[in-house]
C-alpha cells in the first residue's frame, strides 16, 4: 500500500485548491465547505476507507445510534432462540448457525418481517423481541 502512505503524505503539502480537486476526484461529489485541516483529515478518512473497504452499514447504524445515544440494540446471533407472547400466544424464533430466522417452520430475512406475520402490522423486529431497549440516561 505504499501509493496510500504516498498519497496521504502528499496532503500535507497541498494547496486548499488542490485539496478540494482530490476531494471531487475521489468521492465524485463537490467538496464540503471545511477548512483545509479539516478537508485533509476527511481526504485521508476517505483513501484509507477506499483502500480498506470503508465501513459496514451495520458499523454505521451502530455508530449512529450510539451518537444519539436513544437505544441500543443486542445483535442477533446464530443459536439465539427468542420468545415473545401476543395475541395470548407464544412465539418462538431461532436464529439458525447459518444466521437464517425461522418461525413456524418458515424462513424469513429480518425479525422485522417475522414481528409483521405475527402482529399483522409493520414493527421494528429488535424492538418487537425485547433487542432494541432505551440507553441509559
Amino acid at each position: 500500500m505504499i501509493w496510500l502512505e504516498e498519497s496521504l503524505a502528499r496532503l500535507a503539502t497541498c494547496t486548499s485548491a488542490e485539496l478540494k480537486d482530490e476531494w471531487r476526484s475521489l468521492t465524485k461529489s463537490p467538496a464540503p465547505r471545511i477548512s483545509p485541516k479539516m478537508m485533509r483529515l476527511a481526504l485521508a478518512w476517505e483513501m484509507q476507507a477506499k483502500a480498506f473497504g470503508g465501513v459496514s452499514r451495520e458499523t454505521i447504524r451502530k455508530l449512529d445510534q450510539l451518537a444519539a445515544s436513544k437505544t441500543r440494540t443486542s445483535p442477533v446471533s446464530p443459536g439465539m432462540r427468542l420468545v415473545r407472547e401476543w395475541g395470548g400466544k407464544v412465539h418462538v424464533v431461532t436464529v439458525g448457525e447459518d444466521r437464517i430466522i425461522r418461525w413456524q417452520d418458515a424462513e424469513y430475512r429480518s425479525l422485522s418481517e417475522v414481528a409483521k406475520a405475527i402482529t399483522g402490522t409493520h414493527w421494528s423486529g429488535p424492538a418487537f423481541f425485547g433487542l432494541k431497549r432505551k440507553a441509559a440516561a
